[in-house]
Formats: C-alpha cells, structure tokens, sequence
C-alpha cells in the first residue's frame, strides 16, 4: 500500500496506548480486533492454532480465527469434509465458521446446524470470493449484485442463528467491477438485516488480487454503516499496515488473509500493534524450521493420524515458509515433496539453522497477485439487480452443484 497516510486528525497512541478498543462481534468481545480471513486449503485448525499461539503469546487476548470456507449445501448434506472444517480444538474460544451458498433456505439451514448443534460461536457469510468456479453460480462477489437474494441470504442465516445468540457477520468485496459497485448499498443492507459487523476486501472481483487495494473505499463504508462495526481487508503485510489502515479509514479493525500464509507470528506482531507496543518478531532460520515441523505435527493430527495427507497439505506452505530466507533451490525443492514427518525432520536439520532473520526479503506481499480477470458470471446477471422465477430455479440447481465442501 503506498497512499499517503491520512491520520483523520487522530493523533498516533503513545507507547503502550491501544490502537483501537476490543472488537465487539453481537455478544462476542474480541481484545485485539484482528480476525484471520478463511483461506481455502489454509486456515484448517492446524494453522489456526500456529496463528492463535502467536498471538496469545504476547500475553494479550487473540483475534478471531476463522476456519475455511464450507458451503451450505455440503453442511445440509452433512459431508464428513464439510464437518471436519467446522470441527474445532478444545482450546479455540471464540469458533468462528465461514459460509457460502446462494440459496437463503439452504443457508439459514447450514447456519442453524453450525449454532443449533454448538459448532460454532460465530458465523461469517462469504460474498468475496473471486473465483471463477463460484462467480459463475452467481455467488461469492457476484452475488450481492441481486439486491433482493443478497438481503434474503443474510436474513435467513440472522434468523437461524438468533435463537442461539451466534452473531452473522459478512464479508464482501467492493463489487464485480468498477462499472458495477455493491459495497455501500450490500453494508446498509447488511446492517439493516441483523448482521453483527461487514468486512470489506478493498478489491473488486475483476481485480482478483492484482494491483493496490482501495483503502478509502473501506472509509466510505464505514460512514455509510454506523451501528455495526466495519472491518478492513486487503494489503496487509504487516503490523504496521493494519494500524496504518485503521488510522486511515476509521475502520473498527481488521482482516488478514495472504499476509500471514509461512508467517503465522504476525498474529504476534499485530497483538503488540494493536495494543501499543513496538516489539515485532523476526525469527530466524531456526525457528521457522521449529514451526514449520510443528506445523507438520499439526497437521497429521488434523487428519487423524494420517501422515501421509497431513505432509502433502503442508507442502503449499513451504514457499511462503522460506520466503527471503537462504535456502537454496535443490533444499525447497526437497521440503516442497516431503511424505513422512521423519523425512521433514531430516531435511529441516540439513538447513543452515544459523542464518538469521533477512529483514525485508521476508517482508511483503505473500502468495500471488496476478492480473485483474474478466468476472465469470452466470450469463445475463448484469442485465437486472432483481431475480426472476427462472434464476431462482437456476440458483437452487447451483447449490446442489457445488455440494461436497
């Protein structure tokens, strides 16, 4: 992010001042109101728990982490994958599950199985996505496009939960495109529907990840939605990225999705931020081995002792783990194949445990930003911001298509 920082006339919090006050989520009070984003193939309770230490680890209360996306109809279906994502560990307070669907009856139906059954303490709404495989369904960022379905999903999913006092909350993106915006009028609706707070990824769906995203859209919803909180996502790199951004937009607090992928101790950086402190942590070789090991452990315990699946769902991790350090093509290689954890141990200890930490080559954007992408979408979905009788016919037969988690 290079905009220029505007303070709003707030002045920077002295040492050991907060930044912001505690995140409150309907009854849920989060200390440092920072909430890892869902991330598809990331944020299982492996990493949430790499993520959760870090931060609890600076003896203040941690964010919100929330687990991967599951869609409603896999939930409905009761999916043994669609269960094990909204399966949480002993030690995760507050549970945080994300939702996607298109269909209001087959969400509030998803949603009242997370709160009825106690799965969850808190329950996202997915309607960011990019991916083609969704916005071709008319969901994720394409769907707040259609007014009406967009108002009905959220207040199926706020009814089912009520009853058992689980806060819905909703994550968007700005809109398709440029030409074609939703965010002011989504959050307004949002709020309007009993929604607990809206998230906002400061990108269109056409931008996908690529190019800067735009913070001062998140400054605009949040003069546009003032009884719930409004969180900030996108272009987050850093602790001081996320204290720059709230400064900037008056949001209430903040979403990290691709800046912690390999660095779960941002969590660690970001509850210092948040609540004053300078201290920042900058590992060196050593200790990102230990995580990366742990991380293994983890994994094979997430499922189920099998080692085998646990190491190839690691592997994704590998590259963002290394990132700057001095590890050489033929080691990352090597890591990035690993079958047993006895092998992860033995590749991680032919590593030059010594090097240290190497400062800005570690920093930065993570994954990969690509280019902006003409939307998919459903054919004739721009044509009108209503449903007729046929769409919704289309958008049922959609839901069951995307069954299976």
């Amino acid at each position: 992010m290079t905009a220029t920082l505007d303070t709003k006339d707030q002045a920077a919090p002295a040492p050991g001042e907060r930044v912001l006050p505690p995140l409150q989520i309907g009854p849920i009070t989060v200390d440092t109101p920072v909430v890892l984003a869902p991330m598809a193939g990331v944020t299982n309770r492996a990493f949430r728990t790499l993520c959760r230490e870090a931060g609890a680890s600076t003896g203040h209360d941690p964010g919100l982490y929330v687990a991967e996306m599951v869609t409603s109809r896999a939930l409905v279906e009761r999916n043994t994958e669609a269960l094990r994502i909204v399966t949480f560990g002993p030690d995760e307070q507050p549970r945080s599950a994300q939702v996607y669907g298109v269909d209001p009856a087959t969400v509030g139906a998803a949603v009242r199985i997370i709160a009825g059954e106690d799965r969850a303490d808190h329950v996202d709404l997915n309607f960011g996505c990019p991916v083609p495989k969704v916005t071709r369904k008319g969901g994720g960022g394409a769907l707040p496009w259609k007014r009406q379905l967009f108002t009905d999903i959220v207040r199926a999913a706020v009814r089912a939960a009520e009853p058992y006092g689980v806060p819905v909350t909703v994550k968007m993106r700005k809109g398709i495109d440029e030409d074609h915006l939703t965010y002011l009028e989504a959050g307004r609706i949002a709020q309007d529907s009993g929604a607990a707070a809206v998230a906002l990824h400061a990108r269109t769906v056409a931008q996908h990840y690529s190019g800067e995203a735009e913070w001062e859209s998140i400054a605009r919803l949040k003069e546009a939605v003032t009884r719930i909180p409004v969180l900030g996502n996108g272009d987050i790199w850093s602790a001081d990225d996320a204290v720059r951004l709230v400064r900037e937009t008056g949001a209430d607090g903040v979403v990290v999705g691709r800046g912690c992928q390999g660095r779960p101790w941002l969590f660690a950086d970001l509850a210092a931020a948040f609540h004053g402190e300078t201290v920042r942590v900058q590992p060196g070789l050593r200790e990102v081995a230990e995580t990366i090991y742990r991380h293994g452990e983890l994994m094979i315990e997430y499922f189920d002792g099998d080692e085998g699946k646990g190491m190839r769902d690691l592997r994704k991790h590998m590259a963002w783990y290394l990132k700057g350090y001095a590890v050489g093509g033929e080691a990352r290689h090597a890591l990035a194949m690993v079958s047993t954890l006895a092998e992860l141990r033995e590749r991680l200890d032919a590593l030059d445990l010594d090097a240290p930490y190497p400062g800005e080559a570690a920093e930065g954007q993570r994954g990969r930003a690509g280019s902006p992408k003409t939307p998919h979408l459903p054919y004739g979905w721009l044509d009108s911001r209503e449903l007729d009788a046929e769409w919704e016919a289309r958008l049922r037969e959609a839901e069951l298509s995307v069954s299976g988690g």
